[in-house]
């Protein structure tokens, strides 16, 4: 079984709601997965005995920031697996396991996860799902987790994780979060629920509300939940990581407002504020994370 599947014939088109291909979305999600993952205290700090998996698969891996702290942290893990859409993604992701000296324990693979996940049934001890509101649209989740669940073993763990709330005294950052949320509800890739414009501007954004529902709605048991809140204080490595994570999103997501939503005319005027307020003393940002995991019970559905 091979996850080389990287035939250039083979056209995988992106949901994302960004250009993956773009230098600046790939450096973004490296420093992303960084803060993210020291901020969760670890990759799997909810679990009880992470070693105790020996294969893992990252669906929608992006950099693979995730799955190489995983071989990082528990190198007795057999075999750990990260997919993506995007091949130039995928390049980026080997080459970043080849710089932390990982390359031989983690294989990444293009993979379209919309279409199949290919890997044998029952095969993994636990998938991995991390930010997937960047490509998800409602309508895929049936799929997605039908195939998360048919290669998870029985007893098998299935892992969601999103961004459940942004706070900041920054009014720009929570006006450009208003404008990401209502570009990424006109695309489909938030459910109704709640997902308002008043929300929005609250800094509630993405699905995590929805992830203990969606997994126990298409087979999954035992579904539990835990908070993490990270916090990126002006001055500090964080809020130095965060604020470059905010800048650069603020790029990278401009063509999508463009084509779901209305930019304004003061688009740019907006992003230099956010990069004025960022630099301020006194400035605090926050994220609430929300992971929803649970048990595969023991036969996935034939359809969805």
């Amino acid at each position: 079984m091979s996850t080389n599947s990287d035939d250039p014939r083979r056209h995988h088109p992106s949901t994302y709601f960004a250009d993956r291909s773009n230098h600046e979305e790939m450096a973004r999600l490296t420093l992303q997965d960084q803060f993210v993952t020291i901020g969760m205290g670890g990759v799997l700090a909810e679990q009880p005995d992470p070693g105790a998996f020996q294969r893992v698969l990252d669906v929608g891996c992006g950099t693979g920031g995730w799955i190489i702290e995983v071989a990082k942290t528990y190198p007795s893990i057999a075999r750990l697996v990260g997919v993506d859409v995007n091949s130039p993604m995928i390049e980026y992701a080997r080459a970043q396991a080849k710089e932390a000296q990982v390359h031989g324990q983690v294989e990444f693979g293009v993979m379209d996860a919309l279409l199949i996940l290919e890997f044998p049934k029952d095969y993994f001890d636990l998938v991995n799902l991390r930010f997937a509101v960047g490509f998800m649209r409602t309508w895929d989740w049936p799929k997605l987790l039908s195939e998360m669940r048919r290669v998870t073993r029985p007893g098998g763990v299935l892992r969601l994780t999103e961004i459940e709330r942004v706070t900041s005294s920054n009014p720009a950052l929570l006006r450009l979060i208003a404008m990401v949320g209502e570009a990424k509800y006109r695309a489909g890739h938030l459910f109704a629920e709640g997902k308002t414009e008043d929300t929005f501007s609250h800094g509630t954004i993405g699905v995590a509300d929805d992830l203990a529902r969606l997994l126990e709605q298409y087979g999954v048991q035992n579904v539990q939940t835990r908070r993490s809140h990270l916090e990126f204080p002006a001055g500090t490595p964080a809020g130095k990581n965060y604020a470059s994570d905010a800048q650069l999103a603020t790029r990278t997501t401009k063509p999508f407002i463009r084509k779901w939503s209305q930019l304004p005319d003061d688009y740019e005027t907006l992003y230099q504020q956010l990069v004025n307020e960022m630099q301020q003393p006194g400035y605090v940002a926050s994220w609430d994370l929300l992971t929803a995991w649970g048990t595969n019970r023991s036969s996935a559905p034939q359809s969805y």
